[in-house]
């Protein structure tokens, strides 16, 4: 029977696809699960936790078809902090309300507004982010003794700098080793997982060899149980959800982007679609389980989802099968986890943070020296040197700040004329001057957005128009894309100035989002329908047919084809006219 959804089309030769990936994606995983749960200064086990339960409920509640969801180097630097200030306990806190926030983002469908985050904020805090994990990972690469771990990168440094001299050649040598197979298997055996074969050789090695010698995760953390985890719910007090807001906020949007970005990458590797939404729906509600059970945070998992379509996945199974055997691994083989050398997990880090690093992305966007480069600089600066919270906030504000910048040198204000020599007789800036300019027709040509970042701009740069009270101020606002309120404010203000003098505002060329505002706000009524045009011709010629002909006796400006039609006599006589 076929399966609905994601599982359409299932049967039992695609179940064997899903049986091969799901467990090479399981084995890929033990070692990291272990490795991001040490980083992120919790023990091994909690990242096996995590691993289990949290991959399990994402594969089965997500949005993606090939997502492998667990514990991520994208976490380290804010769990770690979390676990440093406020305690574990807190942090199963924290993460639980990043569930509740994830499950809302999904619910009110905001999963389509996070790839509006600017790219230079994330490649910068990815960066960042790979910089504190791979130096996070030295003093185990060198056996350093009685190294402190701190919050700060440049306490960690000063650490490190002050105990180098008690590096230890034995953790030396098992890193090295390690590192060495890692590099090494992919040209071998492609099949089977370097970091996995790495760890299992330099572990061996380790204890056959120089036995004590190194650092353990059984000498460092105790051993590793071989049960699942119990059931705990953390107590929740009002003033431990009001601390812990902005680390779970920080958590639910690093997690969002993590997992969506990974949906991304699985859609273009397989050429499928995901639901963003229910995606972030899914790593809700897992984020919400996991903690009740000792887990960390996790999101998606960008390189398992990659191993995972290349193993051959054909469906959300191979993700709950991985988490299936983590599980079994976890209860049959336990205790040997424990003589894992702390020297052989750092290079398994230390090359998570290489490839995270998006380093040839970061320097193309340095190389281009534009605006985008000094926000990738300072999310990157922050993420390293202050916390990942302090880097995205000041990131995406001056991201914003850049952008509005921007888009006010785009707003162009330019006074035209009708220019007699070019085609159907266009306006152009170049034809207003001190000797050929009307003074009862004022028509300006409106380029860019009207928002609050140019508003101002706009306002001022017709207000010396205004100032001499012309008859009628034509408005074409053809190349204005998009208004928001501000800038329909200060139109307003133009048009009731306009109106108080008795100078008509003529508007042509409107497009649909301004003039919907301009309805909206009954803006649309005030200028009247009948003075909104769809071309400049049709608004000029209803114009010249409201030229007081009193202003124009003694003119010589001929600023329009029909005024050098009219001699001063003639004028003279539509004046007599008018009067009798």
């Amino acid at each position: 029977m076929k399966w609905a959804g994601r599982f359409e089309g299932y049967n039992q030769e695609a179940f064997k696809k899903d049986c091969i990936s799901g467990f090479i994606v399981g084995i890929i995983a033990i070692p990291l699960g272990m490795a991001f749960a040490i980083a992120s200064g919790v023990k091994p086990e909690y990242g096996i936790y995590t691993t289990i339960i949290a991959g399990i409920l994402i594969s089965l509640l997500g949005g993606s078809r090939y997502q492998i969801g667990g514990p991520t180097g994208a976490f380290i630097p804010i769990l770690f902090a979390i676990v440093m200030q406020y305690g574990y306990e807190n942090l199963l806190i924290a993460g639980f309300m990043a569930g509740i926030m994830l499950v809302l983002m999904g619910v009110f469908r905001l999963g389509g507004l996070i790839k509006f985050i600017p790219r230079p904020v994330t490649i910068g805090f990815t960066a960042g982010i790979a910089v504190i994990i791979f130096t996070g990972q030295i003093s185990n690469f060198l056996g350093l003794q009685q190294v402190q771990r701190h919050e700060d990168f440049l306490s960690n440094m000063k650490e490190i700098a002050i105990h180098l001299a008690s590096f230890n050649l034995y953790s030396i040598g098992t890193a090295c080793l390690c590192l060495a197979i890692i590099l090494i298997t992919p040209r071998f055996l492609r099949s089977i997982p370097g970091s996995l074969v790495g760890l299992i050789i330099s572990s061996v090695v380790a204890v056959l060899f120089f036995e004590g010698k190194v650092a353990t995760i059984g000498s460092t953390f105790g051993d590793i149980p071989s049960t699942l985890p119990s059931f705990h719910f953390p107590e929740i007090t009002l003033e431990r959800l009001q601390k812990l807001l902005s680390p779970a906020l920080i958590i639910a949007i690093l997690g969002a982007i993590e997992s969506l970005l990974s949906a991304v990458v699985a859609d273009g590797m397989a050429r499928s679609r995901h639901n963003s939404n229910r995606e972030l729906i899914g790593q809700g509600i897992a984020n919400m389980v996991t903690p009740l059970f000792g887990g960390i945070p996790a999101t998606g998992a960008i390189a398992r989802t990659a191993t995972n379509i290349k193993s051959g996945a054909v469906s959300p199974m191979s993700g709950i099968i991985h988490g299936l055997v983590v599980m079994l691994v976890l209860v049959m083989l336990a205790p040997y986890a424990s003589h894992i050398p702390l020297a052989s997990m750092a290079p398994i880090l230390m090359l998570v943070a290489w490839n995270m690093s998006e380093r040839k992305e970061f320097k193309h966007i340095l190389q281009a020296k534009t605006s985008d480069s000094l926000v990738l600089l300072i999310t990157f600066l922050l993420t390293v040197f202050t916390t990942l919270t302090t880097a995205v906030e000041v990131g995406l504000v001056l991201a914003v700040l850049l952008f509005v910048k921007r888009m006010r040198d785009t707003l162009q204000v330019a006074k035209v004329l009708p220019d007699p020599s070019s085609k159907h007789e266009k306006v152009m800036p170049h034809m207003v001057t001190e000797s050929h300019d009307c003074p009862q027709i004022s028509i300006y040509t409106i380029e860019g957005p009207l928002f609050f970042g140019d508003a101002d701009l706009f306002e001022s740069s017709l207000m010396n128009t205004i100032a001499v009270r012309p008859n009628t101020l034509l408005l074409r606002m053809g190349h204005v894309p998009f208004m928001d309120m501000t800038g329909e404010a200060n139109l307003a203000k133009i048009v009731r100035q306009c109106a108080s003098q008795g100078t008509t505002v003529l508007i042509s060329g409107i497009q649909p989002q301004p003039k919907d505002v301009l309805q909206r706000t009954r803006l649309y009524s005030l200028v009247g329908e009948q003075h909104f045009f769809a071309h400049t011709g049709e608004a000029i010629e209803f114009a010249l047919s409201r030229l007081d002909v009193n202003k124009c006796l003694g003119c010589k400006h001929f600023a329009f084809r029909e005024c050098m039609t009219l001699s001063a006599p003639q004028l003279q006589d539509t004046h007599v006219q008018k009067m009798t």
